[in-house]
């Protein structure tokens, strides 16, 4: 099978971007600007969180925030920028204060499965429950019993970890990430 080049990525990335902002299900949920993803094209890390908070509602930029933040410092100290990975997350537009509920977390997993397809990573970092769900919706998976544990799927590797808000909220949690 031939790869992609990264013009070609771009553009089919470009209309799941499209369709997302014509989506009437997406729209139905949506606060401020859509955060679609970002980041490295030709990548082979992908890192799947939960849905945009404030911050990245008001950009459209994903991880910017105070977890963000946290999120850069910790892909510095392993030796990672930013720009050399994909971020996104399964739901694509701020929920407000409220949890996510399954409906939209499956329904934004059609548009992610998608960016999945076409960026082609070797490894997804799911950061939380709700990638962890996100991703794995058959299982039974609890994030603290297998946090760190590779999964392997479909010539794919998972790694489940907490989110990066968890991680500054609990020092215990941060420890362990």
């Amino acid at each position: 099978m031939r790869e992609n080049t990264y013009e070609e990525k771009k553009k089919k990335l470009e209309k799941i971007t499209e369709e997302i902002e014509n989506c009437e299900i997406c729209n139905r949920y949506k606060i401020g600007h859509l955060v679609a993803g970002e980041g490295k094209l030709n990548t082979k890390i992908m890192f799947v969180g939960e849905a945009p908070g404030p911050n990245e509602s008001k950009t459209g930029h994903p991880f910017i925030g105070r977890s963000g933040k946290f999120l850069t410092k910790l892909l510095f100290s392993i030796g990672l920028r930013r720009e050399e990975v994909f971020l996104t997350s399964p739901v694509k537009y701020y929920p407000g204060k409220r949890a996510l509920n399954n409906e939209e977390i499956k329904h934004g997993m059609l548009h992610t499965s998608k960016q999945i397809e076409i960026i082609d990573p070797k490894l997804i970092v799911m950061l939380g429950n709700v990638a962890l769900k996100a991703l794995f919706p058959n299982e039974r998976f609890k994030l603290s019993k297998i946090h760190g544990r590779v999964i392997k799927k479909e010539g794919r590797i998972y790694f489940p970890t907490f989110h990066p808000a968890a991680a500054m909220r609990f020092p215990k949690i941060r420890k362990l990430m």
